[in-house]
């Protein structure tokens, strides 16, 4: 199996069935990974030691607008999938039209899912924490890199 696939949501089930009968340990995350930076390299690097295959979710370019505000996403949707998933340590990317990642989680029934210091496993969206129980999924927080955001980067950038 390659790295590095894009793939959606309607092809998720029989590439998850696959990473199953290889004995694969899947672990996803998800985010908008509107100009990507070091951050999001560490925080991904952190999230692919909890398995060893990582599936991240990538909010669409509506959601990313509805959950960020005017302006953005900076980087479309297609884009930002393309250069993550040529990111080594990225296995599979989804890109997800909503602003929750609950159908991307309920497709991708991930053994473990990661998420960034700024959440708590109880702050977590309701339907998003129940997909995450039905499949059995275990919840682990990793740390943020202080100072490295999009939004830092785009405030900088306005001078």
């Amino acid at each position: 199996m390659s790295s590095g696939k894009i793939l959606t949501l309607d092809e998720v089930a029989e590439f998850r069935d696959q990473l199953r009968r290889e004995g694969r340990k899947v672990v996803a995350t998800n985010g908008c990974f509107d100009l990507l930076h070091v951050g999001h390299l560490r925080y991904l690097t952190e999230a692919r030691a909890f398995g060893d295959f990582l599936w991240l979710g990538l909010n669409g370019d509506a959601s990313v607008h509805e959950l960020k505000g005017a302006g953005r996403p900076l980087v479309p949707e297609a884009d930002r999938a393309e250069l993550l998933a040529a990111w080594r340590i990225v296995d599979a990317v989804t890109i997800f039209p909503e602003v929750r990642a609950t159908a991307f989680l309920k497709a991708v029934q991930p053994d473990v899912y990661v998420k960034g210091g700024d959440y708590t496993p109880e702050s977590l969206n309701p339907e998003e924490g129940a997909a995450l129980k039905a499949c059995g999924a275990r919840i682990e927080i990793v740390h943020l890199v202080p100072g490295k955001s999009t939004t830092n980067l785009v405030k900088k950038m306005a001078g």
